[in-house]
């Protein structure tokens, strides 16, 4: 293949949905030579010019990383924009992986033979006949169009060949007959249904929306609970750079990051499916008696859930600006209604439930309720953060403290609710006890 010219032109950064997708943007007069170097290096075309990089392992701004260089090489100018080279550098382990005694070069290199194998499936170089769970993971049974059949064992960053036959007819009728010995009555036929990361793979290789050229739009100051979505991965990063104590971690399967505190007592989960909703369970803070022991408490967060409260919420775990000394936090008055202490002075509006309490923002556009299974903020109806029965009231305190004075940005006409008149109950909801944690739901 013809190199490409040395003012040929390539931007690479984040995808702007998918967590650790990397987009191309390539410029000059040879641009066709350059899309065409990366896609012989499984990138993708996703609009003209624009490439995407997507795998199954969130190894992408590593891989990047070695395009730039090889691009680099041939006299290509190569930008990384800051938040890739971020990611890019990032020093990120495995939480939990099943292959523990492995180096991170090797955890690598294990996973992009899984990449392979999926590719391989994917292009139609791999023709899976059959598969079945073997009660712990997926097994398969293929033939390459090169002729050679194989057994596969686990999905997604694990997926390996577990039994390698020759090639022909007689070698693809051995596999399948012996596949069909291993597995007896669980064996299906075809490939087996994707993965929630296959999945994302897929939606992060669709095109992308034009982008306009002009935008009508101004950013505004609006109460904290009336404010745009946090970008949450940027949230979480900023939290663990600002405070050293806590390491990140992806954990297998790949559907999350994970915050955990250095006494392994505290965590924070960032759930990162591609298809959430504003209303769907995003962030899931815990903490529990030891590092082997029970969950004390927990509160979870909704994708909708603004910046502010987020970061609030955050660092309410580390009380470095000395909030326990606040009047509000040294009240022994009131206990059971101590969180709510600060709107008292925020003109909110109180009242009384069948099931307990609940506290209205002047405009109507918030609610906090307190009720027997824990403590829950509402804003605008699209987001909620809700608190566990035993989550530390001083915690609880400092987010609500934020809705009732905080502020933040938000795109396009904000508009004030209309004061309400009457304040009818939320509907009571049961405790949510981590549904995306990896720990037992019983922690």
């Amino acid at each position: 293949m013809t190199l490409p010219a040395p003012d040929a032109r390539v931007r690479l950064d984040t995808h702007p949905t998918h967590a650790s997708a990397v987009i191309a943007t390539v410029t000059g007069p040879d641009t066709a030579e350059v899309a065409a170097v990366l896609e012989a290096d499984a990138w993708h075309t996703v609009a003209e010019a624009t490439l995407v990089l997507v795998r199954i392992d969130r190894e992408e701004p590593h891989w990047a990383q070695r395009a730039a260089d090889r691009l680099a090489a041939d006299g290509v100018t190569v930008d990384v924009t800051p938040r890739l080279q971020d990611a890019i550098d990032e020093a990120w382990t495995w939480a939990d992986h099943p292959m523990h005694w492995c180096t991170r070069e090797e955890i690598r290199e294990v996973s992009d033979q899984a990449q392979q194998i999926y590719d391989a499936i994917r292009h139609g170089r791999l023709r899976i006949h059959a598969h079945a769970h073997d009660g712990h993971t997926t097994v398969a049974v293929g033939t390459y169009t090169t002729g050679e059949s194989i057994h596969l064992h686990g999905e997604d960053h694990l997926r390996v060949e577990s039994y390698i036959y020759g090639s022909g007819q007689p070698a693809q009728n051995n596999a399948l007959a012996e596949f069909g010995q291993f597995y007896g009555d669980a064996v299906r036929p075809g490939p087996a249904p994707l993965t929630h990361t296959e999945r994302e793979a897929d939606q992060a290789r669709q095109p992308l929306p034009a982008q306009p050229t002009t935008t009508t739009s101004r950013q505004m100051s609006v109460p904290v609970y009336a404010a745009d979505p946090a970008n949450a991965p940027a949230v979480l990063d900023r939290f663990v750079t600002d405070h050293p104590e806590w390491d990140k971690h992806h954990q297998w399967p790949a559907e999350a990051t994970y915050a955990l505190h250095e006494s392994l007592t505290l965590r924070v989960e960032l759930y990162h499916g591609h298809d959430l909703g504003p209303r769907d369970e995003m962030w899931t803070l815990a903490a529990y008696e030891s590092p082997v022991g029970d969950r004390l408490w927990h509160a979870t967060a909704t994708a909708g859930t603004p910046a502010g409260v987020i970061t609030t919420l955050l660092a309410s775990l580390t009380d470095e600006h000395g909030w326990s000394s606040t009047r509000w936090a040294a009240s022994t008055a009131h206990p059971d209604r101590k969180p709510a202490l600060p709107l008292a002075d925020y003109s909110w509006e109180e009242t009384a439930t069948e099931t307990g309490t609940v506290w209205t923002s002047p405009d109507g556009g918030c609610l906090l309720q307190r009720d027997p299974s824990g403590w829950n903020a509402q804003g605008n109806q699209s987001w909620t953060v809700r608190f566990s029965q035993h989550t530390p009231r001083e915690i609880i305190q400092q987010v609500v403290f934020e809705l009732a004075e905080g502020h933040g940005p938000r795109l396009g006409t904000y508009r004030a609710p209309r004061p309400a008149t009457s304040c009818p109950a939320p509907t009571a909801r049961p405790p949510v006890n981590g549904v995306y944690s990896p720990t037992p739901r019983g922690r």
